[in-house]
């Protein structure tokens, strides 16, 4: 039962190339950026991820993104990232745009084993009609382009079927966490985190307070330990390093 692994090297030792992850985080907020590095300093790429966006400021996603270890995208946010966008534009990378909605669900879904779902969400746009681009041939032309999708009436409303997502491998990030993987998410850190992490077929966790079983509250635990099967404790200083996106201050 006790899932605690020394390092995140060694968490992520196993992740090979072409792997498939789902990643948490909202913006900045929650970004698992510790097992990031640790899998980018292995050097393994031809990643698809799935993600509300891919990284910013340099960090997160976005040091995969760079080096070229990216070559599909699942997500809702280009934001920010111009080296997102440029790949993207250039045709260097496979890009699937999803209601940010949609995604949280799909990736719900296929943790609890629902295959797919309906719902209102694209109907009567290129979300459920097809015709997306998913990646350009670099020239401003289309190489590929999203398929259309099964829509069905329900009660006289329509709805678009949208498959659940699972992967190899998620990665997120964690206020707290026990040896059981029993985790808690701090404010808009469990946006995404929670239904990374049960897409997951291996679960990776970075906590930056672990405690001992019984240390949780069961009432506050956001996701069971059944989700998780490996949990890495962050230094003091890992889990003190949060950056701010946009710094606003008021006059």
């Amino acid at each position: 039962m006790d899932k605690v692994v020394a390092t995140a090297p060694e968490a992520v030792a196993d992740v090979p190339e072409g792997a498939s992850l789902a990643v948490g985080g909202f913006g900045l907020s929650g970004v698992p950026n510790v097992l990031i590095q640790a899998l980018y300093e292995r050097g393994v790429g031809g990643l698809s991820v799935v993600s509300n966006n891919c990284g910013a400021l340099e960090t997160g996603l976005g040091v995969l993104l760079a080096a070229g270890r990216i070559t599909r995208v699942t997500g809702s946010y280009i934001g920010g990232n111009k080296e997102f966008a440029r790949q993207y534009l250039g045709g260097e990378l496979e890009l699937e745009l999803i209601p940010q909605g949609t995604l949280a669900e799909r990736l719900r879904a296929g943790g609890a084993g629902i295959p797919a779902f309906y719902t209102p969400a694209g109907v009567g746009t290129q979300i459920a009609e097809g015709g997306l681009p998913w990646r350009y041939d670099g020239s401003g032309g289309v190489a590929l382009a999203s398929p259309p999708k099964e829509v069905r009436e329900f009660d006289g409303v329509e709805y678009v079927l949208e498959r659940g997502i699972r992967t190899d491998y998620a990665l997120v990030r964690a206020a707290k966490g026990d040896r059981h993987g029993n985790l808690v998410f701090n404010k808009s850190s469990r946006n995404f985190n929670p239904l990374a992490a049960m897409a997951g077929r291996i679960t990776i966790a970075e906590v930056e307070e672990l405690v001992e079983p019984g240390g949780l509250d069961p009432d506050q635990v956001h996701l069971p330990g059944i989700f998780v099967q490996r949990v890495v404790a962050l230094t003091a200083d890992q889990a003190a390093d949060k950056r701010i996106e946009q710094r606003t201050v008021s006059s």
